[in-house]
């Protein structure tokens, strides 16, 4: 077996990293596919949440879990993809050198972009060490208000930009940091939510690219 990679990155912080790479996580692996995911952030927030995951579930998350620093990604990523269909990985918010071994063991790199001008603006530089390593990139729009017209204006500058975005967007919903303090995703938290809803139609559309 060797699995797919999906890193998750942004430069600027907040914008919803590690809240995507664990509602996907937990998606595929609700999917019938063996997961793993890899932190590589020294803020640890995916580790503090696994471990609460794993009390939760009397020792079994139903997930890997393994950190890396920068460099010993690449070392990390082969021992994961061996064992997993997919493996996903957090990185902190910075871009330089540092990232780029993140980025070059992946399949698909998905940028998360909360519904702000000062987050698109971050993605330039993801989207420039993607192309420098070959590798796609996918915007995935995250807290997404209810307000449409800021929505629409974001959206149409990436497109005006020519940067790839996934179809499947994630809203400005509460559940989704209430399912995170429990160890949980928001599929697992609220299984017939919104929420649970937009993480499984983003999932969806990343496995049929990775298809």
């Amino acid at each position: 077996m060797s699995g797919h990679v999906l890193t998750v990155a942004q430069q600027k912080g907040g914008a919803g990293k590690t809240t995507l790479a664990i509602n996907l996580a937990v998606r595929f692996a609700e999917m019938g596919k063996t997961v793993a995911v890899l932190d590589t952030d020294p803020q640890g927030s995916l580790g503090r949440w696994f471990m609460t995951r794993r009390d939760r579930m009397d020792g079994d998350a139903g997930l890997e879990f393994g950190t890396a620093s920068a460099w010993g990604v690449s070392y990390e990523c082969e021992k994961l993809r061996r064992d997993h269909d997919l493996v996903l990985i957090d990185t902190p918010p910075k871009i330089d050198a540092d990232l780029r071994p993140a980025l070059r063991e992946a399949d698909l790199i998905l940028v998360p972009v909360a519904t702000s001008q000062m987050d698109l603006w971050a993605v330039e530089s993801v989207f420039e060490l993607a192309k420098r390593e070959n590798r796609d990139a996918l915007i995935v729009m995250n807290r997404v208000p209810p307000r449409a017209r800021l929505t629409e204006r974001i959206t149409a500058e990436i497109e005006e930009a020519g940067l790839d975005r996934a179809q499947a967007a994630l809203g400005n919903r509460v559940a989704y940091a209430e399912a995170l303090g429990r160890g949980q995703a928001a599929c697992e938290f609220r299984k017939a939510g919104p929420a649970a809803q937009e993480i499984a139609a983003l999932a969806d559309e990343i496995a049929a690219r990775l298809d």
